[in-house]
């Protein structure tokens, strides 16, 4: 299984229950990677000082490049393996689609990756247990059109949101939460769920996916929206 961001191999390597150190969960990682084939390899840290005498050793060898977050550059990793340790969401989201060889990512905090784990579908990398990519709900949520015109808006979104370099522009931002407030019954049978893997099967960008599904969760949270007034009455045909 991968995802459509994530055409080659990508796993992560998590604290496992009763690991009171670090250095064998980068350990999986970096076996993994190796076992890989592929480009030679990159090692991505938040900076060039960190705490891993495993990493220290990759890094050493003259044929690793060591890259850190500071003048970082995702589309740098297209045809290497990557070892890009404890990302956050942001760095996280810059990796979909950077065509890496294989990438493997060292897990600092489960918050900070849970999205990227559903997007990605990694093999994922414990003490003792190695879990398989698994076949997720996606599949059933995108393949179903939504009802209501639902389906037509993401489609229109994702389109005007390829267009810009930088993602979603506050006109498309304000027609949305317009029409999520002015036409209320056309969001209540959709899902969050639905709306993130149709986004993602769009080929939206991940930030842009966590904006259009962060919309209608504060709308089922019973949140609204303030709006430019030349969209206070805007909805979608």
């Amino acid at each position: 299984m991968s995802s459509d961001g994530y055409t080659t191999p990508v796993a992560i390597s998590r604290l496992s229950e009763g690991e009171t150190s670090r250095e064998p969960q980068n350990l999986r990682a970096i076996t993994w990677l190796l076992e890989q084939s592929g480009g030679s390899v990159v090692v991505v840290t938040p900076r060039k000082d960190f705490d891993s005498a495993s990493l220290k050793k990759l890094v050493e060898d003259p044929r690793v490049t060591h890259r850190t977050w500071r003048g970082f550059s995702a589309g740098s990793l297209a045809g290497h393996r990557v070892v890009h340790a404890w990302p956050n969401r942001q760095n996280l989201n810059g990796l979909r689609g950077v065509g890496a060889d294989a990438l493997v990512v060292i897990e600092w905090n489960e918050l900070e990756t849970a999205e990227w784990i559903s997007d990605a579908n990694p093999v994922q990398l414990f003490e003792s247990r190695t879990v398989s990519p698994i076949a997720s709900m996606e599949d059933e949520l995108t393949n179903e059109p939504l009802p209501n015109g639902v389906e037509e808006i993401l489609e229109y979104v994702a389109h005007m949101a390829a267009g810009y370099s930088s993602g979603l522009k506050w006109n498309e931002e304000d027609m949305l939460k317009a029409d999520m407030m002015n036409r209320p019954e056309r969001w209540v049978p959709i899902t969050v769920e639905q709306v993130r893997a149709k986004c993602c099967k769009m080929g939206m960008r991940p930030n842009d996916v966590d904006t259009v599904a962060g919309f209608l969760q504060r709308r089922k949270e019973g949140r609204r929206f303030n709006v430019r007034s030349s969209y206070n009455t805007f909805q979608f045909n």
